[in-house]
């Protein structure tokens, strides 16, 4: 049981240097191509896994599924992402992200048909609340927040959201590794093709440690997160973990006052707080 907690705590600790990395990486490179190089080879990696386990993924059998899952959870959440993260803070966006649940929430009776309880219903409210106070705060620190920025990442959580709800539906049919590599090559692919016509080569600027955030969230923050993850899940249970993603905003807070030195206002904590408690209230 400890080892599988730890599991699921690694996960969420290398997703929250995912939007230390971005935020890093803003003034280095175009959104969509940062994206598109990182899927690419979190996608080589994937199917190299795949392949080591002498299977394949069903790109053409499989293609309607693998499109949607990585529209959404590949191109629209990780682009979201990015720019959102090129003009607020590491650790404003993580607590936006802390929505994520919730988004879950909304999208489950719709594409699942399955009963929410209230109080879930009570939790998403007080989360939603929480988002809405954050939003209040946005002008209380040097570049802690813009409306471009904060709506950018909302429309992320809300894609992940979908995705994760989808992913639960199409999983029955297909295993989680197979359904990642297939939603990882097909998100690149999207976001290839945005590169075309918004990218010039007076948009990159890469330095070594520009190189080294690429790397990290090529394979540590997407291969090796949702191994863990997954492992984690495996040992403790789907309904044991689900609240430990709620950590991922924690460590985006520490992370950003840590390693970015960034300054948050006392709106956006208090907002912060209140919207990773409704997410906690929610899934537990």
């Amino acid at each position: 049981m400890k080892r599988g907690i730890g599991l699921l705590v690694l996960a969420t600790l290398l997703w929250g240097g995912n939007y230390i990395c971005g935020r890093f990486l803003a003034p280095a490179l175009p959104a969509t191509l940062l994206n598109t190089v990182r899927w690419a080879i979190s996608t080589v990696l994937l199917a190299g896994m795949i392949r080591l386990k002498s299977g394949h993924i069903p790109v053409l059998a499989k293609w309607k599924q693998f499109a949607i899952l990585g529209f959404l959870g590949v191109f629209a959440f990780s682009t979201l992402n990015y720019i959102g993260l090129r003009t607020i803070s590491a650790s404003r966006a993580g607590m936006i992200s802390a929505g994520i649940p919730i988004a879950i929430l909304l999208f489950t009776p719709i594409v699942l048909k399955e009963q929410i309880k209230a109080k879930a219903w009570i939790g998403a409210v007080v989360s939603i609340v929480g988002v809405i106070l954050l939003f209040q705060g946005k002008n209380a620190a040097p570049v802690e927040g813009s409306l471009a920025g904060d709506g950018a990442i909302v429309l992320a959580a809300l894609a992940w959201g979908l995705y994760t709800v989808l992913g639960k539906k199409y999983g029955k049919h297909m295993d989680s590794l197979t359904m990642t590599a297939g939603a990882s090559l097909y998100g690149t692919l999207f976001s290839a093709l945005s590169c075309i016509g918004t990218v010039r080569p007076d948009m990159i600027h890469m330095t070594a440690m520009a190189w080294v955030c690429v790397l990290y969230v090529s394979t540590l923050a997407s291969v090796v997160a949702y191994l863990a993850w997954n492992a984690g899940v495996k040992t403790v249970g789907a309904g044991k973990a689900a609240p430990y993603i709620n950590l991922l905003p924690v460590w985006t807070v520490v992370f950003g006052v840590v390693l970015l030195h960034e300054h948050i206002s006392g709106m956006t904590l208090i907002g912060g707080a209140v919207a990773i408690l409704g997410a906690i209230l929610a899934t537990l």
